[in-house]
């Protein structure tokens, strides 16, 4: 009954966040809260949202300090030599710009932390898509999908979480599957363009005066066929550091989708105008670049040698870029005032996840939901045991989070691999083949920091990347077969 109820509860969720019959944060509280109820258990459940808030506590202070933190970075200039040298390869070719996104997603996930990662590239990447018009969902789809696939570094968790239920070394598990990794995120390469060029062919090409004269204030959030306005879930106020004009040198008219976007020679002569972050924006301290630059450099250092929880370190490190780059009292205030409503809607939502994984675990839903996906592998598929647990990874670190799969799940796999004679670091390495979708999961903190950020409702996201995460996944999982790693 646990188990029928628990997926139940998980389709039930899914379905009314993508329908939008309920807000995240509504359906994270109200729909556990009912189903423990149905299981009987009505009367823990107080005890269950305390267990899960204790829990994601420390996640959801990361998250907070770690968007205070970033924010100022990035309203002090850090990353606007990033933004720059993305800027100037995009230009305003939207096969580009999405391509730019999977790129400096994945770029920046090699510090190990995805909401690092959606801040900095919703950051550098919003300004382009809102002022052509392109689809929001796109540049969330891409980023999360790039981040998945770079969550399976040592640092990122999951390697880490397998190497310690399973009593491996993370490099033994990691090493080989390098290849693997290497066609998923190929894989995500092809997969921008292919979107880039079929928002190229929606959009047509333009010059940059061109994506300047546009009307900046309406989004979409298409997928292409066709397009819906995007929900207002957060911001990261680049609307108002957006460069208000540019040099009215050149001109042309947009052409078709054919067209090469080198060929104007307008685009040229304005590319260095089209900054995407206001380049005069009164909060630049560009004498600090570099004690900004060390500060990050070394925060993320810190944070891959695990010197100290994550939390400590954003914390600690919010306050001091505060205080050096605005020791008076009121513009510290004000901005803590301009990140406050993605530090509130972030951190809402994490508070309100801890519901749904404090139900789903407390009423014993997930060991229950487990025990009979792994009961109901036939034994005949005993000796393909990792194909399996790579198939399985996919569905149960979407709707599980990290901990339950490879703490609960894993050894259970990797025990049923065992007795076929598979070894435990093949059962390790196909495990990781899920993490392209996992990032994508309701269950994950990063993911509300990208939507938020993005302005994109979080079941219009889920309905466009899912499929495409799902592909990236059997992408990993086939070539890890392909190349005997598995």
């Amino acid at each position: 009954m646990l188990t029928i109820l628990g997926f139940a509860m998980i389709a039930t969720f899914l379905v009314l966040i993508m329908t939008k019959k309920m807000s995240p944060i509504a359906a994270l509280v109200l729909i556990p809260a009912l189903f423990c109820v149905a299981v009987g258990q009505g009367a823990q459940l107080g005890d269950y949202v305390i267990e899960g808030v204790g829990n994601l506590a420390p996640t959801a202070a990361m998250l907070m300090f770690a968007i205070v933190y970033f924010g100022v970075m990035i309203d002090v200039g850090l990353f606007d030599p990033i933004v720059r040298g993305i800027l100037k390869f995009c230009r305003a070719d939207p096969m580009r710009i999405v391509v730019g996104t999977a790129v400096l997603a994945a770029i920046v996930s090699l510090d190990g932390d995805g909401s690092t990662t959606f801040m900095i590239t919703v950051s550098a990447m919003y300004p382009l898509y809102k002022r052509l018009k392109m689809s929001l969902v796109v540049m969330t789809g891409v980023a999360a999908t790039a981040n998945g696939v770079m969550n399976t570094l040592p640092w990122g968790g999951p390697t880490a979480r397998a190497a310690t239920a399973l009593k491996l070394d993370a490099s033994e598990i990691f090493v080989p599957m390098i290849p693997a990794l290497a066609m998923g995120l190929l894989a995500v390469f092809v997969l921008a363009y292919v979107l880039g060029l079929r928002e190229r062919k929606r959009l047509g090409m333009l010059t940059l005066d061109e994506a300047l004269a546009r009307e900046p204030e309406q989004e979409t959030v298409s997928t292409g066929a066709g397009s819906t306005r995007g929900g207002s879930t957060g911001g990261t106020g680049g609307e108002d550091r957006l460069r208000k004009g540019a040099s009215a040198s050149g001109g042309g008219t947009g052409t078709g989708a054919d067209a090469d976007p080198a060929a104007d020679p307008a685009d040229e002569a304005d590319d260095e105008e089209f900054q995407g972050l206001d380049p005069n924006r009164s909060t630049l301290r560009p004498k600090l670049y570099w004690f900004n630059a060390g500060l990050t450099a070394a925060l993320l250092t810190a944070m891959i040698m695990e010197l100290m929880p994550i939390p400590v370190l954003f914390l600690l490190g919010a306050a001091l870029a505060l205080t050096v780059n605005f020791p008076h009292m009121p513009d510290q205030r004000a901005r803590i005032a301009a990140h406050a409503d993605n530090v509130l809607n972030v951190s809402g939502m994490v508070f309100a996840a801890a519901v749904f994984t404090g139900v789903l675990t407390g009423t014993g839903m997930v060991e229950n939901m487990a025990d009979w996906v792994v009961g109901a592998v036939p034994d005949a598929m005993g000796p393909h045991m990792a194909i399996v647990t790579g198939l399985l990874s996919l569905p149960l670190t979407y709707f599980m989070s990290n901990d339950g799969f490879y703490f609960g799940v894993l050894p259970v796999l990797a025990e049923a691999g065992a007795a076929h004679g598979v070894s435990p670091l093949e059962i390790a390495r196909a495990s990781l083949a899920g993490q392209a979708l996992h990032m994508s999961s309701p269950l994950v903190p990063a993911v509300y920091v990208l939507v938020g950020m993005a302005k994109v409702e979080f079941g219009d996201h889920t309905r466009f990347t899912v499929k495409w995460a799902i592909l990236t996944s059997l992408v990993v999982l086939a070539a890890g077969v392909l190349f005997g790693i598995m």
